[in-house]
């Protein structure tokens, strides 16, 4: 099967594994409704619901923040327990229903409060992100949709490849910095600071082809459908990761006049 990418995310081992219990459900003359089956617009509402839900946890401490009341708590623990989440789904898929809500709260407690952070430093960064953000999820679904970049193994293996380089730059640099005490280049508002953020940004945009790819293909495998929320989760985990990165090269812009 051509469906083999390693999205750290939506895998092709989640998707695929599936599909083995599913043939295995036809071999055993079970009877699976429609409704049990995952499509294109159950995962488009499942997208939606967390992204409400995220919305609605980050305007709560967004309003802690400007109300004079400490937000490093729950941002802190937000982006803790919201990565956990993701881990745990990555590999318990079935528990998703469950987990892909809890992580549109804890993770829009920390995006509240990032976001306030920055408001406060740059007035006007936050809504600038978003539509950057909004922008940038829009084109890479009309050209997904209408075949203008399609998405290859090559493709994949390209963008899979420098978003794990990049999960270990970061990682590397901060570790670095604890124990050696320095600054990482990525940090503060040169020119290469910039650029490696613009290229991070390119790569998290790349990454909203291979979740749509991979939602698309799942409908058409007739997953089960608690792989909507999945792919929903998914897709929100890339939409966060684009929207920090946006946050980012603002305030480099920004701190840059």
């Amino acid at each position: 099967m051509a469906f083999n990418s390693k999205n750290p995310f939506l895998s092709n081992k989640r998707f695929s594994s599936n599909a083995v219990s599913r043939a295995e459900e036809v071999h055993e003359a079970k009877i699976i409704d429609y409704n049990q089956e995952m499509t294109l617009s159950g995962t488009i509402n499942k997208t939606a619901i967390l992204f409400l839900i995220l919305c609605g946890a980050a305007m709560v401490t967004w309003w802690m923040a400007f109300n004079g009341i400490n937000i490093m708590l729950p941002a802190i623990g937000g982006a803790i327990v919201g990565f956990v989440l993701v881990l745990v789904s990555a590999f318990k898929p079935h528990l998703s229903p469950y987990l892909a809500p809890g992580y549109a709260l804890f993770e829009g407690l920390f995006i509240g409060g990032i976001s306030a952070i920055f408001e406060a430093m740059y007035p006007g960064i936050v809504i600038n992100a978003v539509g950057a953000t909004l922008v940038t999820f829009l084109v890479c679904l009309g050209l997904y949709k209408f075949k203008i970049v399609k998405v290859t193994e090559q493709f994949k293996s390209v963008v899979i490849a420098a978003t794990f380089a990049i999960a270990t730059y970061y990682l590397f640099s901060w570790l670095a910095s604890l124990i050696f005490n320095f600054t990482p280049v990525h940090y503060g508002n040169s020119m290469m600071s910039i650029g490696i953020s613009v290229f991070v940004i390119i790569i998290a945009a790349l990454n909203l082809f291979l979740d749509f790819d991979l939602i698309e293909k799942g409908a058409q495998q007739r997953m089960p459908k608690f792989m909507e929320w999945y792919g929903a989760m998914g897709l929100m985990v890339t939409l966060v990761w684009l929207y920090i990165e946006f946050l980012r090269l603002l305030s480099k812009l920004a701190s840059n006049k």
